[in-house]
Parts: C-alpha cells; structure tokens; sequence
C-alpha cells in the first residue's frame, strides 16, 4: 500500500534508563518505517531519534517513551522522558562540529522540517515531550 493512501497509525516504545535502550529503539524504528513503506526517511528518521532517546537516557534518571505516528504524510517521532526542565538550546551546528557533546538538538534543527518540545505528563510522572516533524517526499 503506498504510504500516501495509509491511514493513521502511531507506536509507543516504553524505554528503560538503560543506554541499551538507544540501539534497540533504532532498530525498532528501522523495522516499524521499512514496514509502513517509508524506506526513504529511515535515515533521517534514525539519526534524528537516536539523539532524542540518547538525551532522555543520558540526561535524566527515569523512564522514556519512543513515540512514532504518521498522519497526513508527516512522520512525527518524539521521546518523553521523566525529567520536566526544558532542553538546552541547540546551538550552531558548524560551531559543534568538534565538540564531543551538544549536537543533537543542532542535528535535529538542521534536519528536521519542524521540531519542538513541549512539557507533558504520563502516568503521572512529570517530564518533557522533544519531537521532530519529517514531510513525506512524494
């Protein structure tokens, strides 16, 4: 079915604040595109997903959610994690280009349609919502 006549659908991966987390979330995302038809995005999609888990599991002590949803050819991917401050800034990704750390959010910028965060609860805990938006290529 081409992704253009799909209908809606959205996935959640509960994550642990466990590293491991990182690689088994890109590759789920890997599996879940390949299998929606949307092979052209994985990359991007990867690249821009593996930064957002690697801060929540990095940057906070708690659990994290992976969310994935398609609608309207948009792909929108975030990871919420427990913590509620908001992200730093992203800076100037030329400026980045030899620091060890402090890319992500500058790739995610540089990369990424749209993104933002936004603060959100879940099951009661507090924390942050940090997404990006990738359109589809027709």
């Amino acid at each position: 079915m081409p992704e253009s006549d799909a209908k809606p659908w959205e996935y959640s991966l509960h994550i642990p604040n466990d590293p491991r987390a990182v690689p088994i979330s890109r590759r789920t995302l890997r599996l879940i595109l390949t299998m929606h038809g949307l092979i052209r995005l994985v990359d991007v999609a990867e690249l821009l997903a593996t930064e957002l888990v690697s801060n929540a599991v990095r940057h906070t002590e708690g659990p994290a959610a992976l969310r994935v949803r398609w609608s309207v050819g948009v792909l929108r991917i975030g990871a919420w994690d427990a913590d509620p401050e908001p992200p730093e800034p992203p800076g100037e990704l030329g400026r980045l280009a030899d620091a060890e750390e402090g890319r992500g959010l500058a790739l995610v910028r540089a990369c990424a349609d749209v993104w933002g965060w936004q603060p959100l609860s879940r099951h009661g805990n507090r924390g942050k919502y940090v997404w990006f938006e990738l359109a589809s290529a027709a």
